[in-house]
């Protein structure tokens, strides 16, 4: 009797179950344990993200401020600047460049600055030779702008709220595994290990190819489609701003994702390789939709998201006609070593 207890944490096949046996009532308190652990742990990270507001701000805005802006033609830009403020960027016509006669670079920054003649006090402008102040033209300056006696408190609550989710998501998932796993078998618990470490290995690959690579072309295709229609583009709101930047990159995350999904469907033997070959055409329309929904509508940024997400795919797939060619080798094996 004293073994009775063990007996029950073992399957048929001699593996080990995780916890001991509970009623209902039980497995329902512990899940509302998790959902209150979980809730204080997005609370937590939530306050955290609002008393650091300002930061979290910054970081959202990097993408924004490496974004460049392409101009057309051959004329000269000229960046204004009062100090250190910039006052503005503006592309000249052929007769100001010839009028002005600012030198033969195209990006050209100029100083305003103030000067005395006898008694009187003008303001007068220089040419900065400083090359690194004149390429500034060339990156994206846009203002955010809240345009409400409210926005601030919605634009913080909402940076707060993404922000709290990703620094509570390791305890949610921790609080959320232990209860769980114990209901796994250790061949269960290994499978969930190993697609667990690949799926976030994978979303903050997708985060980081968003943030520094897919969201500065996004942003820049943004503005200049919005100046072929002749809207000025120099001006967003704060909470659109990052509403899109997080969706993005979120949506981007679960994209790099779809790898884990179909091996584990392959594993589980809803999928094999050679579903997944003919899928292919499927995909590629698939993955070219969600480039269209989750990016700015230009196609240099869909075709920047395209690409990784039909190479994930495509690497599925091989993955999968490995699998099959090592599981067929080892049941020959198996078959051979029993007929001997």
């Amino acid at each position: 009797m004293a073994d009775e207890p063990e007996a029950e944490r073992l399957n048929i096949h001699g593996e080990e179950e995780g916890g001991p046996v509970k009623s209902f009532l039980e497995h329902l308190e512990d899940l509302s344990w998790v959902l209150i652990k979980s809730l204080v742990g997005l609370a937590v990270g939530v306050l955290i993200c609002l008393l650091a507001g300002d930061h979290v701000v910054q970081i959202l805005k990097r993408p924004l401020d490496k974004a460049k802006i392409s101009y057309p033609g051959t004329n000269q830009v000229v960046t204004v600047l009062i100090g250190t403020n910039q006052l503005g960027v503006f592309p000249l016509s052929p007769q100001q460049q010839a009028a002005f006669d600012l030198g033969t670079n195209r990006f050209v920054a100029v100083g305003i600055e103030p000067a005395v003649f006898g008694t009187n006090r003008v303001l007068t402008w220089n040419v900065n030779t400083d090359s690194e102040v004149a390429q500034r033209a060339q990156r994206l300056k846009i203002d955010l702008l809240n345009l409400s006696p409210a926005g601030g408190f919605f634009v913080a609550f909402q940076v707060a709220l993404y922000g709290g989710v990703v620094l509570a998501s390791p305890f949610i998932f921790y609080f959320v595994a232990a209860f769980v796993f114990p209901a796994l078998k250790l061949k269960e618990r290994h499978y969930v290990y190993r697609g667990l470490g690949f799926g976030i290995t994978l979303f903050m690959i997708g985060i980081a190819f968003c943030y520094f690579c897919l969201m500065p072309v996004a942003l820049a295709a943004s503005q200049r489609y919005s100046q072929w229609l002749g809207f000025s583009a120099f001006q967003w709101k704060a909470d659109d701003y990052i509403s899109f930047v997080c969706k993005f990159m979120i949506g981007m995350g679960l994209g790099f994702e779809m790898p884990v999904v179909i091996l584990t469907l392959v594993k589980i033997g809803v999928l094999n390789y050679r579903i997944l070959s003919k899928g292919r055409r499927y995909m590629i329309v698939i993955n070219l939709v969600l480039g269209a929904v989750l990016t700015t509508p230009e196609v240099i940024t869909q075709l920047i998201m395209f690409l990784p997400l039909q190479f994930l795919y495509e690497i599925s797939i091989w993955i999968a006609w490995y699998w099959e060619r090592r599981d067929k080798k080892l049941q020959q094996a198996a078959d051979a070593a029993a007929s001997a």
